[in-house]
């Protein structure tokens, strides 16, 4: 029974009671209206005192599986809480440079439709609800489940959250303002490898001795965010009272400085550009697996390191967001990498080629 039907049924019971002058009718009338009441009251207590956050949520994969936590706390002294849910809702943030005013007062009722339609396909909506109950000065972790579509910035909300506590008449909700700002990745291509990536070397030129996963120790440095805890150092960082790292020697010398360029006329057609862009941050991964990541380049733009995780992380947030570009902005100067420089051309209308030097390496 719905709370609808449920004051419908009041109404009408209030209405013959008053023409007939039944007593039974009038204490019918009484219990249902008590009934309402009651439920608003103990509805009120459910949701007092208790309160929920999003927080910061990692980097997502496009087209794999994420999850976006939910903290519940009751702030209440004595009384639990129980039977909530909580709406969620996602949906893809345009680039700056797409979201210009529209109006609809000229389009035709099918067009307005159509764009609605769309908007609404990209949206995922999701409910969780509270299993069992949130005791009194306790906190609960709830989880949702999504898989984003497309990389770039999605915005995560609460839309509300839901009870039909006590009695299962009524349906409240309460609305939400919370949001929560998440990136997405791209999505990891398959692609086919031509040739080894062999690293020329000039004659005469040295080897030089940088930073790896080597096993020739060459330095011992403080620890930063994203180090591996197996470097630490335990006995210099209890002598100095910091945390300190060791820093080993790369067990090769062979790396790649990547340029990727995206002006508009090259990539002109969105589904080559989106394989581009994949096809990038996958080469960017392995070669950082393969400790042969150098640095990355992106049109005009200064290059960034690759050496560390926050450095490839950093990356993959800027691939994230990377839309097409004026072939004035992306650039025509080579990056200071005179050897193994790892760029990118269209392969046809729908392939795309990785070329080292000019030679092609590999294809998606």
């Amino acid at each position: 029974m719905t709370g609808v039907v449920l004051i419908a049924l009041s109404l009408g019971i209030g209405m013959a009671a008053y023409n007939s002058s039944s007593n039974i009718l009038f204490l019918t009338l009484a219990l249902l209206l008590t009934c309402l009441v009651l439920s608003g009251v103990l509805s009120w207590l459910n949701f007092r005192g208790v309160s929920w956050e999003l927080p910061p949520a990692p980097a997502m994969r496009a087209g794999h599986d994420a999850l976006v936590a939910l903290e519940l706390y009751n702030r209440k002294a004595f009384l639990p809480t129980y039977g909530l849910w909580f709406n969620f809702l996602a949906r893809p943030q345009r680039p700056p440079e797409e979201q210009r005013p529209e109006t609809t007062l000229m389009a035709r009722s099918g067009e307005v439709r159509a764009v609605f339609e769309q908007a609404q396909a990209a949206e995922q909506r999701g409910r969780v609800a509270l299993a069992g109950r949130l005791d009194a000065q306790a906190g609960m972790r709830l989880e949702w489940g999504l898989r984003p579509a497309q990389r770039g910035r999605l915005r995560i909300e609460l839309v509300s959250v839901g009870s039909f506590f006590p009695f299962g008449f009524l349906r409240k909700d309460i609305g939400t303002a919370l949001t929560l700002d998440a990136v997405v990745w791209p999505a990891l291509v398959e692609y086919r490898r031509h040739a080894p990536a062999a690293v020329s070397r000039r004659p005469g030129e040295e080897r030089v001795r940088r930073p790896g996963t080597g096993n020739d120790l060459i330095a011992v440095r403080r620890y930063q965010a994203g180090d591996s805890h197996r470097l630490i150092h335990w006995k210099a960082s209890a002598r100095t009272r910091q945390l300190l790292v060791r820093q080993f020697a790369a067990e090769t010398t062979q790396g790649h400085t990547v340029w990727l360029r995206t002006d508009a006329e090259t990539w002109p057609r969105p589904e080559q550009f989106e394989l581009l862009v994949g096809f990038a941050a996958t080469l960017i991964e392995d070669l950082f697996r393969e400790n042969r990541l150098l640095a990355v380049a992106i049109n005009a733009e200064p290059p960034l390191a690759g050496q560390r995780v926050r450095d490839l992380e950093q990356i993959l947030d800027r691939l994230a967001v990377l839309q097409p570009t004026p072939a004035a902005r992306a650039g025509t100067v080579r990056p200071m990498a005179p050897r193994n420089l790892l760029t990118f051309a269209p392969e046809g209308s729908r392939g795309v080629g990785a070329l080292v030097d000019g030679q092609r390496v590999a294809s998606a």
